[in-house]
């Protein structure tokens, strides 16, 4: 079992910054990719950034690639998600995820965080 717990969200005037922390624990995670997800009012969940623990490897969706930054910290078991330049299309409900095997897409994540609310102001 995997716990996930996200912090760090709120509300941010467009143009303006956030980072989001996903504190892990119940398990190691040398083999884990840890995902961030969004879900906006009324759309999908969607994939926003994804980093392999154990390489480092990160990937991004076209939308926030050179605005967002995920990263981790072993020692702590923490995943963070870097937000700059935020706009108003950023505005969701952000999940932390952890999977055995990674991927794009929710169905390939075990495990979620209960969420945290991003709302950029224009």
């Amino acid at each position: 079992q995997v716990q996930l717990v996200e912090s760090g969200g709120g509300l941010v005037q467009a143009g303006g910054s956030l980072r989001l922390s996903c504190a892990a624990s119940g398990r190691t995670f040398s083999s884990i990719t840890m995902g961030w997800f969004r879900q906006a009012p009324g759309k999908e969940r969607e994939f926003v950034a994804r980093i392999s623990w154990r390489r480092g490897s990160t990937y991004y969706a076209d939308s926030v690639k050179g605005r967002f930054t995920i990263s981790g910290d072993n020692a702590k078991n923490t995943v963070y998600l870097q937000m700059n330049s935020l706009k108003p299309e950023d505005t969701a409900v952000y999940y932390c995820a952890a999977s055995s095997s990674g991927g794009y897409y929710t169905q390939e994540y075990d495990y979620w965080g209960q969420g945290t609310q991003v709302t950029v102001s224009s």
